[in-house]
């Protein structure tokens, strides 16, 4: 067997090679939360973490009132809150990350931070030292996180149909013959 073909079908490469199947993940949170706890619950899934954001019922709060029922919320709940992330983490092998909504206030307790490696050549490395020469950000990797950011915002359409273009090819994948 050649070293590749071990591999041929998945998406990803080595990095994802032995994760387990997230595509669960969304509903198995709604059923293991609390169905006090939130009145909506959004989970995102990628290699590394599973964010896991709900939305607090409430009437018209905002500014400081929010941020002490989102601390209030934290606080009251983060037994709990681990109790569900080292179950997930067991079934899913990925870090689990909290966050909540309240009206237009969103904080997210904790958080993956992943490194990513990247070779740049010297145009794009003057794209982002421009960045930081100019104070939008504080060094290479700030002005990275940026731009990335800023594609994603102007961009959601279009990745969105790109995901859901690269699921359909995962799915015919596999519905296709082995070998």
């Amino acid at each position: 067997m050649k070293p590749d073909e071990s591999r041929r079908g998945r998406r990803g490469g080595w990095q994802v090679a032995d994760l387990p199947d997230a595509s669960d993940a969304s509903e198995w949170f709604h059923g293991r939360l609390p169905e006090a706890w939130f009145s909506a619950v959004d989970v995102t899934v990628d290699r590394e973490e599973i964010l896991v954001v709900g939305t607090l019922a409430a009437d018209d709060v905002t500014g400081a009132e929010a941020e002490g029922r989102i601390g209030r919320f934290r606080s009251e709940t983060r037994a709990e809150r681990i109790e569900i992330a080292l179950e997930a983490q067991a079934r899913y092998q990925r870090k689990v990350s909290w966050g909540v909504r309240l009206g237009d206030t969103e904080a997210l307790f904790t958080h993956v931070a992943a490194p990513v490696m990247t070779r740049l050549r010297q145009p794009e490395r003057r794209v982002l030292d421009t960045l930081v020469d100019a104070g939008v950000a504080r060094s290479r990797s700030d002005a990275l996180a940026w731009s990335v950011r800023l594609v994603g915002e102007h961009a959601d359409e279009w990745l969105g149909q790109l995901r859901d273009a690269m699921a359909e090819v995962d799915k015919l994948r596999g519905e296709g013959p082995t070998l």
